[in-house]
């Protein structure tokens, strides 16, 4: 289908299998996927091995015609030609080894059991004497043996086998069609599957949004799971479900479900279900009593009378607060709205908190991630946004990859090491995180390499939500680190710092 394959090379694909990460992002628009085989090269080559065998780069000169395709035999060009003569599966380590070097298949076979503990177990040497040594004795040139077992050496830090690939790429592609061509099914259906993956709700409804109509969360609408109302266009309404309130339990939200019948009128209906304290205030808490008329302050503020019902033989006396006087509550802001909304449900439909301090970010001089697709490549510009992932792959050098977000879509950062080590602390504590560095664009991959990091947060403070003293931002977790680093909170407030930060924001996900 040619529009799931377009929809690919343009990297639309948060929430899909497999090439939902940064890297595979990044990696989509240059190799451009145009049939399946496309995708099954896409699973395998964004992988430690072949990114440490130097096959990536080999692989996209030669795909887009920028290097010569040559094989030194015929016999090699059977072997690598769906490759472009670049080896990136075990199967094709296992038949060079046969067909160029003189292994035998068990001896093949024992090549491919050792690719993954070559160092470990010492093995380098005695496989490396034995294909280089067999290749010259066949008739191929020492510099060519040198590099093709610089290559199979990659497999060591995880290449693919060719089946295990194609098995992988067939779900990318059904998930693709499907996020392609059903859009709410697709969000629906993840929203249900979380946590997974590495994006928040958040991110999954603001992609959604492109083609989707999202619902809140609403006591007369909602369901436990997220679901698909009638359709608007072409597809159909995605109404939020309970599940996203934090702390609510799924029983007691199906047995608001089950008596819903012509629906609520009041709050009172629903304590007299049996509905607890606690889970009528998370309820307000999420902004659910729209449909009859109330915003979260009010209903939170009924909901909170509601704890002094007459009970027992005082059951249905009127309650002292019908002899208080009329109260009439001071309307929330957009700002407080929204952060209220992250805390309670990790999303916002009114929207993004970034929005709210936009007119203070331009005075900074800073762009909307929108706004960079006017600028040319090499411009020093500055972007901020909220932190949604952090990733530092332990092949990647210690270079930190970081993804930020703002009203408009997404920026991808890129933070070399010494850098990183300069503004660990920020990097790893801002929740609203302003870089300046420079513009790369390259086949429709933008990306900022950043040279200098700012800790925003304190803007927050302008939407009138009290902060606490401390950092609201976790260190990054183990998964993030780059092998060898001292993973140990050295602070003993970490933890506390990371809850205070889930009461309003998620954290960033952190990646290795």
């Amino acid at each position: 289908d040619p529009k799931v394959y377009d929809m690919i090379c343009e990297a639309d694909t948060i929430g899909v299998f497999q090439i939902e990460s940064r890297a595979q992002m990044s990696m989509l628009p240059r190799l451009k996927p145009k049939n399946f085989y496309d995708l099954v090269i896409e699973v395998a080559i964004v992988r430690p091995g072949p990114i440490q065998g130097d096959m990536v780069h080999p692989y996209l000169r030669r795909r887009n015609g920028l290097e010569p395709v040559e094989y030194p035999s015929k016999e090699l060009k059977d072997i690598l030609g769906r490759t472009l003569g670049v080896p990136l599966f075990q199967e094709q380590a296992m038949e060079i080894a046969i067909v160029a070097a003189g292994y035998t298949p068990a001896e093949a076979d024992m090549l491919r059991r050792s690719m993954a503990t070559f160092k470990a177990k010492g093995q380098v040497s005695y496989h490396k004497q034995k294909l280089i040594n067999g290749m010259i004795a066949n008739g191929y040139e020492e510099e060519f043996a040198t590099r093709v077992f610089k290559q199979l050496e990659g497999f060591g830090s995880y290449g693919f086998p060719e089946s295990h690939a194609a098995s992988f790429a067939l779900l990318v592609y059904v998930s693709s069609w499907i996020k392609c061509h059903y859009p709410d099914v697709f969000a629906a259906a993840l929203l249900n599957s979380l946590p997974m993956g590495f994006y928040q709700p958040a991110q999954i409804v603001i992609d959604a949004r492109k083609h989707v109509e999202v619902l809140p969360v609403d006591i007369n609408h909602s369901c436990w799971d997220n679901t698909l109302e009638e359709k608007n266009g072409k597809y159909c309404k995605l109404r939020l479900g309970f599940r996203q309130i934090k702390g609510l339990k799924q029983e007691e939200m199906m047995l608001l479900v089950h008596n819903r019948n012509g629906g609520y009128t009041n709050i009172h209906s629903l304590r007299d279900l049996g509905l607890n304290q606690t889970a009528l205030e998370q309820l307000a808490d999420a902004d659910a009593f729209r449909s009859i008329g109330l915003d979260r302050r009010s209903a939170l503020w009924e909901a909170s009378a509601l704890s002094d019902r007459p009970m027992g033989l005082f059951r249905g006396q009127d309650s002292g607060s019908v002899a208080e006087q009329s109260i009439t509550l001071p309307k929330m802001t957009d700002a407080e709205h929204v952060l209220q909304d992250y805390s309670s449900t990790s999303l916002s439909l009114k929207a993004h908190p970034v929005s709210f301090v936009r007119q203070h970010l331009y005075e900074e001089n800073v762009l909307s991630s929108k706004e960079l697709d006017q600028w040319a490549d090499g411009t020093l510009v500055r972007v901020a946004g909220v932190v949604l992932v952090r990733q530092r792959p332990g092949t990647a050098s210690g270079i930190c990859f970081i993804t930020i977000e703002d009203e408009t879509g997404v920026v991808n950062l890129v933070v070399f090491k010494k850098l990183f080590e300069k503004y660990r602390r920020i990097i790893t504590q801002a929740r609203l995180l302003m870089v300046e560095g420079k513009l790369q664009k390259e086949d429709s991959v933008t990306h900022v390499v950043v040279r200098q990091c700012y800790d925003m947060t304190g803007l927050l403070q302008e939407l009138n939500i009290p902060l606490p003293e401390e950092p609201l931002a976790v260190s990054m977790s183990r998964a993030d680190e780059h092998p060898g680093d001292d993973y140990t909170a050295k602070d003993k407030r970490t933890k506390k710092r990371n809850i205070v930060q889930g009461e309003i924001f998620p954290s960033a996900r952190n990646f290795k």
